[in-house]
């Protein structure tokens, strides 16, 4: 390894905390940033006195071997489990369908779990929104809204951010970067959190939905280790969600709410909107991850990666393998 690299890591998703993790566990002095007040990502639950409700990533499969093996980790470490749903396709065949013994985990006690177990051993430096990568003879200097100037040099920066979030980034330092990210088409989604009084009578935990502005319906109170109470979590087709999303929550909860209760649902006691910029990406592109060996700047993500918890993990973690292999070369 060379005399004590730096590695700036920015984004404290999944796929930024994996790559954080192989760096650290190999020595690499890492400095990891996120602009949000901790880590997660997409991964993501909101709460409130008496309720939660994961509203990004609602489950993740584990295909691939090494993937496998982290989330035995974290299994074992109590931060992750098998949520063991009941799951319906409704409406027509169509873009939506169910693998019934597909495997789904989910975080415990909340999707947000395995990431602050990661982030934990992590030196994460949250709420710094990093608005500049500016080049220097012999590295890289941050420039963040809230700080300013970082005082330390970097050795090479590694984005672990949505694709529109990394071409303003990109665009002066590394333009070809800049315009890779820019073909990325990443999509909105609308979620809708819902909290009621009793038990919903209806005769599974989640469903694919091939109809209507629906795509996905859950009851998030389903899941292991999850707080009494009834919750459900409705998330909007990619299609409905970028036509309206500059709607307000109020004309989003109402559209959903209808089109629940055409599936047998009553209306919720209270409900909560959110609505995600950036959700998924069409297609996803299959990169992997992206290392600029010459300029020393590196990409990866899901949307880089095939959209899933997996994909994330998977780049993140392989860009960590470029960039130490190329610290290690003489």
């Amino acid at each position: 390894m060379k005399s004590n690299p730096k590695v700036a890591v920015i984004g404290a998703g999944i796929a930024g905390l994996s790559c954080a993790t192989s760096l650290k566990a190999a020595g690499i002095d890492l400095t990891l940033l996120d602009k949000s007040r901790g880590s997660a990502g997409r991964m993501s639950t909101r709460r409130g006195d008496d309720w939660q409700c994961d509203h990004g990533a609602q489950y993740f499969t584990a295909r691939d071997p090494a993937f496998r093996a982290e989330v035995a980790r974290w299994q074992h470490a109590g931060v992750a489990d098998l949520w063991r749903a009941r799951i319906a396709v409704l409406g027509e065949a169509g873009e939506h369908g169910a693998d019934f013994a597909l495997e789904r985990f989910v975080g415990v006690p909340r999707m947000t779990a395995p990431a602050r177990f990661l982030a934990d051993a992590l030196p994460l430096t949250a709420q710094t929104t990093v608005t500049e990568i500016r080049p220097s003879p012999d590295g890289w200097w941050l420039v963040s809204a809230e700080h300013g100037l970082h005082p330390t040099r970097f050795d090479a920066v590694l984005l672990a951010v949505p694709a529109p979030q990394a071409v303003p980034l990109l665009r002066s330092p590394a333009p070809g970067l800049a315009n890779l990210s820019a073909r990325a088409n990443m999509r909105g989604s609308w979620a809708l959190m819902l909290r009621y009084d009793a038990p919903v009578a209806l005769p599974f935990d989640a469903a694919f939905v091939n109809s209507g502005p629906l795509r996905w319906i859950a009851r998030d109170s389903s899941k292991p280790g999850r707080p009494s109470g009834e919750t459900w979590l409705l998330h909007a087709t990619a299609e409905w969600s970028e036509a309206h999303i500059e709607a307000t929550p109020e004309a989003v909860a109402d559209a959903l709410l209808r089109a629940f209760a055409e599936l047998g649902a009553p209306p919720p006691e209270a409900w909560t909107a959110h609505r995600w910029r950036y959700a998924d990406t069409e297609p996803p592109l299959d990169a992997c991850h992206v290392w600029d060996v010459d300029r020393r700047i590196g990409l990866c993500g899901d949307w880089l990666n095939g959209g899933k918890v997996e994909g994330a993990w998977l780049s993140g973690r392989s860009l960590a393998q470029d960039v130490l292999q190329h610290f290690a070369s003489p």
